[in-house]
């Protein structure tokens, strides 16, 4: 069965002016859709295969399309608004026709040149398809699939005092705290994670740099990575100005004296008068 606002892999039916009609292996009738000719690839046949985007367009028809949304039904993304009007705001979402917000749906009043975290979902009266900015309805960390050290998906939905605010796997709410922040990320971003720890509420708090050793704290993993990508030696040491220790790495002296404790505890470090370097172990 055809997928409203998700992929689908079609067979191409027929070819009309309009552009491709494709359907679904079951060859009903009502699972037929048009790929207007703009959309349709350079090289394809009668009887062979597409995938692609089924929404509806502004007359809301059933249609596909080639191009790739930012985001799908049921998932989370950054999107930029392109237009408020009376009715709503509309998101550009990569295939034209943009993604409504209704006022209803709008976490605070939208405005246009902004952007915003959307959650895509199918409405159930009107059966388009529609976004929210007011996220925290569809994530729940009532029951977890997910464990310590786990590797995760992130989605930065906003930063505060006390860090980075979180989506994991599309479902859950989870917090990098500032403490565990070491490079430049902002709202929008995607990328991974790993699950540091899950309290007794099940609140979740994630750090980006995996645990080497289960030992090994992220602190000094993070100081391990950048010792290898300066070439194995890194002018710092327990005697270094607690800016330059700032400034270079992002942590204050004390977290890095205690990072580079364990990495010499476990032979990865030799501490030197100008600085740490690489053992010979291997990680």
């Amino acid at each position: 069965m055809m997928q409203l606002g998700e992929y689908n892999t079609l067979t191409i039916l027929r070819e009309t002016d309009p552009g491709l009609y494709l359907g679904d292996e079951t060859n009903d009738s009502d699972e037929v859709v048009l790929l207007p000719h703009k959309f349709k690839p350079e090289v394809y046949e009668v009887g062979g295969q597409l995938r692609v985007f089924v929404y509806k367009d502004n007359l809301q028809r059933i249609i596909a399309t080639t191009l790739e949304p930012k985001v799908t039904v049921g998932n989370f993304g950054y999107l930029h608004c392109s237009e408020v009007t009376d009715k709503g705001a509309f998101m550009e979402w990569g295939i034209g026709k943009d993604l409504f917000i209704p006022f209803i749906e709008q976490a605070r009043p939208m405005k246009k040149g902004n952007w915003y975290i959307v959650y895509v979902y199918i409405d159930e009266l009107t059966e388009r398809l529609v976004g929210s900015s007011k996220t925290q309805k569809f994530l729940d960390n009532t029951t977890l699939d997910i464990e310590k050290f786990a590797k995760v998906d992130l989605l930065v939905t906003h930063l505060t005092e006390r860090g980075a605010n979180v989506i994991i796997n599309g479902k859950y709410n989870g917090l990098i705290y500032v403490e565990n922040i070491f490079e430049d990320i902002r709202t929008g971003d995607s990328l991974p994670g790993y699950v540091k720890k899950i309290r007794d509420d099940n609140k979740i708090d994630i750090v980006l740099q995996e645990e080497g050793y289960r030992s090994i704290e992220p602190n000094s993993q993070y100081i391990l990575d950048e010792i290898k990508m300066a070439g194995g030696f890194l002018e710092l040491n327990d005697k270094s100005d607690p800016d330059l220790i700032k400034d270079l790495l992002g942590m204050s002296k004390k977290s890095f004296k205690k990072a580079i404790g364990t990495l010499y505890k476990n032979k990865l470090i030799s501490i030197e008068p100008t600085g740490i370097s690489l053992t010979d172990k291997k990680d």
